[in-house]
């Protein structure tokens, strides 16, 4: 894609971290922004932000893990702006400890926010570009999408099936001609609030696990903070993949290396090499 003023963008988890950047970075082109995450005040104070800045905007809690949110997401949209040139499936959440600790609640929580908002996405936003033969869909996996990380079963697990997903479905647009194009994000550590992602756990699944940890919020957070990557940094490379319609973002190329082994020893027959620890984006 190469023009985006006056186009307009669905960016979900935009209320901080990635999701935020994305969402600025977009409206600096011109295009609509449609704001979109579950945490009601973050995200009017987000929206508030770029207007102030400019920007034109529409604020839509949702839900990505529910499907019927996610199509009013696409109404309230269309209803608006009349079409969506860009979407980013960016909420995520995380759920970390010993994989057999991790409570069954803490999967339905990880893998409806990274795995089903995917889906969600896709199935309800892919059709609209497919029929105007225009759009790119950026989907947030992780490098924990590319290599299997220590204590964090259930995230690998979502961005791994990302991957998958978005691979597929690159293949699948290119299968029918279609112009609509699509990326995927494999960030390392990002400076964002992904450790304290439970403050928003939905109380349809019961209480909020306590689990066990290699870190705790607070310390992760710190981590993050001092050396996770800007997510405006992260964001520049993505609005560079939709312009040149590349389907690989990886913005740590220093960690690369950690993931052409994994499948040199799938090839060969070799045991997994220990990690030492460390998260994906």
């Amino acid at each position: 894609m190469k023009e985006f003023a006056g186009k307009t963008a669905v960016i979900t988890g935009a209320a901080s971290g990635m999701g935020f950047a994305m969402a600025r970075r977009f409206a600096a082109d011109g295009m609509q922004i449609v704001m979109a995450d579950i945490e009601q005040t973050a995200l009017k104070k987000a929206e508030k932000t770029l207007q102030d800045e400019g920007a034109t905007t529409l604020a839509v809690v949702t839900d990505v893990s529910d499907g019927s949110s996610v199509e009013a997401l696409k109404d309230a949209a269309l209803d608006r702006f009349n079409a969506v040139h860009v979407l980013c499936n960016n909420a995520g959440v995380f759920a970390n400890g010993p994989i057999w600790e991790t409570p069954e609640n803490a999967w339905q929580w990880v893998l409806g926010v990274n795995l089903w908002g995917v889906i969600h996405g896709i199935r309800t936003f892919v059709p609209l570009m497919v029929e105007q033969d225009e759009g790119h869909v950026v989907n947030t996996a992780s490098l924990a999408g590319l290599i299997a990380v220590p204590s964090s079963g259930a995230y690998n697990a979502s961005k791994h099936a990302v991957v998958g997903i978005s691979e597929t479905l690159w293949h699948d647009l290119a299968a029918a001609n279609s112009k609509v194009k699509v990326s995927v994000l494999c960030p390392g550590l990002v400076s964002t609030n992904i450790f304290m992602a439970d403050r928003n756990w939905p109380e349809r699944l019961g209480e909020r696990p306590a689990g066990k940890s290699a870190l705790d919020p607070t310390t992760a957070g710190k981590l993050l903070a001092a050396q996770g990557m800007d997510p405006a940094a992260v964001v520049e490379l993505v609005y560079q993949a939709v312009v040149e319609e590349k389907f690989w973002i990886l913005p740590h190329p220093e960690l690369s290396p950690a993931i052409v082994p994994r499948f040199e020893n799938a090839v060969k027959g070799v045991n997994p090499v220990s990690l030492g620890g460390g998260l994906g984006g």
